[in-house]
């Protein structure tokens, strides 16, 4: 008898284990341990910042009220070379995963392995390509092997380390391949086998979570299929018993050199979400929730910016972008109070208005939850509810958790807005140069006919190749006695590319990420005799989307003609061509501590400025300032920058960002283009200094210039808090109106309050506008309505000043009385932080 007993407690324990790590999913929503749940996600890219900023980053995705981190594997970072691993530094992915589950958060793990994500080639490691046959993200035989290879690799490293949720680990979804909707209905039947081929690996690796494929209208059983936009409240999986799932919703977008730099408001994007829950999505993820950085050579396009900030909650220094991470959080909250209604089935929908309506979940327990929706993107709307009324905004909806009271709404703002400053912490600094001469030689060994394609050459290990020809001059040449110089013409397929004759510059061509292609006309000053012109090219990212996008090219690829000679034109493309990989500099690391110290520099007052092709190098001690840091690089041209030997990245402020910049309403459909910033001015300024990457005293900093710059204007500066701003309604709901109310400890809403914090270190040193009325403009642009109390500076002067943080009630008593009685009065206030 003891016996049979023992095996049903061996079963019960058997049964209890399995529910306590399974993961699953039904037409509702993704369940774990036997729970629907509605799951709040951020990207967070392990490579795009550095390990230490690894804990305060997942702490902040906690408190904004997140229950998953996803992130992208990166195989180009993990497998640099075939069959060799690497998996440390920014590229620890086990350690990152560990700390998400440490915080008591999940994991969306998207395997890929390709990623796209603006990051070079997509994710591939370039030695990709050279694969004989080798054919991208198709049936292709030799793709599919080290694909395979490389994806058993990583879920056989998150087995061996019990980091799925089903060993107790938090990996609760995975995704294979990415975005792959597109290029299968390009390619047609290829395609859909390798759809399979794919979807087959996947589920055989048995991971014990379930797998998603994100933008794909069709996908085997299984596979969840997902939706990557702006919206995505228009979407439904392919089959009616999988979950509504937004694996990226855009919250902002890339930069660019050379372009604008987008935002998206926090009212839109709250809408967003709010839409899409109320029509039954239950996961959701912003894309991304922290850019980071494209380190070193890590960004793609080409063009891709060195910044990924993304106008992402937290911002690209690990700094809260406010209001838009406080608006996330309070909806966040309010959509949680929602839950148990929200997985409990389909909501009922009833119409409010011509642009208006409702939808209502019901608890099992009784009751309801009601997301009122305003879509005029022009106006406000009176609408009834239940015995009820309520003012919506416009482009905006309204949570009720209990169908009755408003606990938040997308277009109320009541979260702190800020307006961030770069401070110089050390503006001088004692430069050395080191010139880097153009390659005028013949070395017959790196000598072919013809021109040669740039990646194919360099195998991606620089962004410099250098092409090299002689042209001989007849003396009797007629424009050599009346100036008319030949005109030479370069086409080549980008990104960048200088021309030099007999080791001087004659003229710099680029193109952009719409077009890399780009074509150089310059007038050689060509003389009598041997001539020798060089072009240095220079990639600016490999290619990150598209199909087959291994197939294309970088460098001079021709024709190269000369045009204004006595035979009329030369065609110098099929001649003798001598290359050249890299740069001398590179090849003796000058960006190294023990590299630099191998070359004569020039000193101080000696160094030449606004000269092409020169290295710069100075030493400096880390500031006391415990804020993030970075480098103003404003004066520069473009290049690349390393400090202590990590690289930096990329730089380029002088190609100027072009696009229409004006004020941007938050209502209305967004698009990427919509809101934009910094026209006629760098596309990126200021380039981030991990401080874990600095010493105490002699940090080594080496740039390469490009095109021509002043390194003396360029200074290494903090990133703090200048402002800070509420913006808030006097009845502006609040979840605390509603926990009271709901205890019955209330029988009217309270007043909300204006809650201000500086950043830590820092303290509100005077008050730049306050005005409670009917103050108009946005944080750092406010100025008074016509309705207006005059005592509103002074309760935040008694309150704030001298305090980290403090906070008012937005109530008439006050400010010294109801300035206007019957209109709808907000607070907006400004203090300085220092």
């Amino acid at each position: 008898m003891w016996k049979v007993l023992l095996l049903l407690l061996v079963l019960v324990f058997s049964w209890v284990f399995s529910v306590k790590s399974s993961v699953s999913y039904d037409e509702r929503a993704i369940t774990i341990n036997g729970e629907r749940r509605i799951l709040i996600s951020g990207s967070i890219h392990y490579p795009r910042s550095v390990p230490e900023m690894w804990p305060d980053l997942i702490q902040k995705a906690k408190d904004g009220g997140l229950d998953v981190i996803q992130t992208y594997v990166f195989w180009n970072g993990h497998e640099p070379s075939p069959e060799e691993y690497y998996f440390e530094g920014r590229y620890d992915i086990v350690r990152f995963i560990k700390l998400v589950k440490e915080a008591g958060l999940y994991v969306h793990l998207r395997v890929g392995p390709y990623a796209c994500a603006e990051w070079n080639f997509g994710g591939f490691p370039v030695w990709l390509k050279f694969i004989p046959g080798i054919s991208f993200r198709t049936d292709n035989e030799p793709f599919k092997a080290v694909m395979k290879r490389f994806t058993e690799k990583i879920v056989g490293l998150m087995k061996e380390e019990e980091l799925f949720e089903s060993q107790g680990g938090p990996i609760i979804l995975a995704q294979i391949e990415n975005e792959y909707g597109p290029v299968e209905w390009e390619i047609g039947a290829p395609g859909k086998a390798y759809t399979k081929f794919v979807a087959d690996l996947a589920v055989g690796l048995g991971a014990g979570v379930p797998w998603v494929m994100c933008k794909q209208d069709d996908v085997p059983d299984p596979i969840i299929n997902t939706c990557n936009d702006f919206y995505c409240d228009w979407f439904s999986p392919n089959k009616a018993y999988k979950p509504k799932i937004w694996t990226e919703n855009w919250t902002g977008w890339f930069t660019k050199f050379g372009g604008a730099v987008p935002y998206r408001p926090a009212e839109d994007l709250a809408f967003s979400v709010a839409k899409f829950i109320q029509k039954g999505g239950s996961f959701i993820n912003y894309y991304m929730y922290h850019g980071g950085t494209n380190f070193g050579r890590t960004a793609g396009g080409p063009f891709i910016a060195t910044s990924y900030d993304y106008d992402a909650p937290i911002d690209e220094y690990g700094l809260l972008r406010e209001p838009k991470w406080g608006h996330l959080r309070d909806l966040h909250r309010a959509i949680k109070l929602c839950e148990p209604a929200l997985v409990s089935g389909e909501p009922s929908v009833m119409s409010l208005g011509s642009y208006q309506e409702a939808h209502v979940y019901k608890y099992q327990s009784g009751g309801c939850a009601a997301f009122l929706a305003n879509y005029n993107s022009d106006s406000f709307a009176r609408v009834s509810f239940g015995e009820m009324h309520y003012n919506l905004p416009p482009w905006s909806i309204s949570i009720l958790p209990d169908c009755k009271n408003t606990v938040f709404n997308t277009a109320r703002v009541g979260s702190q807005s800020s307006q961030k400053k770069m401070v110089p912490v050390q503006e001088v600094f004692s430069w050395q140069s080191y010139n880097e001469e153009a390659a005028t030689y013949n070395d017959d060994l790196n000598t072919v006919i013809g021109l040669l394609e740039q990646i194919n050459t360099t195998r991606d290990a620089t962004d410099y190749l250098w092409y090299s020809t002689d042209v001989n001059v007849d003396p009797d040449e007629e424009f050599l006695k009346n100036g008319q110089y030949p005109v030479f013409t370069v086409l080549s397929a980008g990104h960048a590319l200088h021309v030099f004759l007999n080791g001087q510059l004659s003229g710099t061509a680029y193109g952009s990420l719409e077009d890399p292609r780009l074509t150089s006309n310059n007038n050689l000053k060509l003389r009598a005799g041997m001539n020798t012109i060089s072009l240095l090219s220079i990639a600016v990212g490999l290619p990150n989307i598209g199909a087959h996008f291994e197939t294309w090219n970088a460098g001079v690829l021709g024709p190269v003609m000369l045009n204004g000679l006595n035979e009329g034109r030369r065609d110098l493309s099929w001649q003798k061509w001598s290359y050249k990989i890299g740069l001398a500099g590179e090849e003796l690391k000058l960006h190294s501590i023990s590299g630099s110290s191998t070359v004569e520099w020039v000193e101080g007052s000696l160094v030449a400025q606004q000269q092409s092709l020169t290295w710069y190098k100075t030493t400096f001690d880390s500031p006391d300032w415990d804020v993030p840091l970075a480098l103003d690089m404003g004066s520069m041209g473009k290049g690349q920058i390393w400090i202590n030997g990590h690289s930096i990245g990329r730089y380029w402020p002088a190609y100027k960002a072009s696009g229409t910049c004006s004020n941007c309403s938050y209502t209305g459909i967004y698009n990427e283009k919509k809101c934009l910033s910094n026209c006629g001015d760098a596309s990126q300024r200021w380039y981030h200094v991990p401080t874990s990457w600095l010493n105490p005293t002699k940090n080594l900093l080496v740039l390469f210039e490009e095109w021509g710059g002043d390194p003396n204007g360029i200074s290494l500066v903090g990133r703090t808090v200048d402002s800070i701003c509420a913006d808030i309604f006097e009845w502006q709901p609040t979840l605390l109106n509603y926990q009271r109310q709901a205890s019955g400890r209330l029988d009217r809403p309270l007043r909300p309050k204006a809650h201000l914090r500086c950043a830590p270190g820092q303290k509100i040193s005077s008050i730049k506008f306050a005005s409670f009325g009917t103050p108009q403009g946005i944080c750092g642009d406010f100025r008074e309505g016509s309705c207006h109390a005059h005592k509103s500076y002074n309760a935040f002067e008694k309150r704030c000043i001298g305090m980290q943080a403090c906070s008012v009630s937005v109530a008439p008593e006050v400010f010294g009385g109801d300035p206007c009685p019957n209109i709808l009065k907000k607070l907006s206030v400004e203090a300085i932080c220092s």
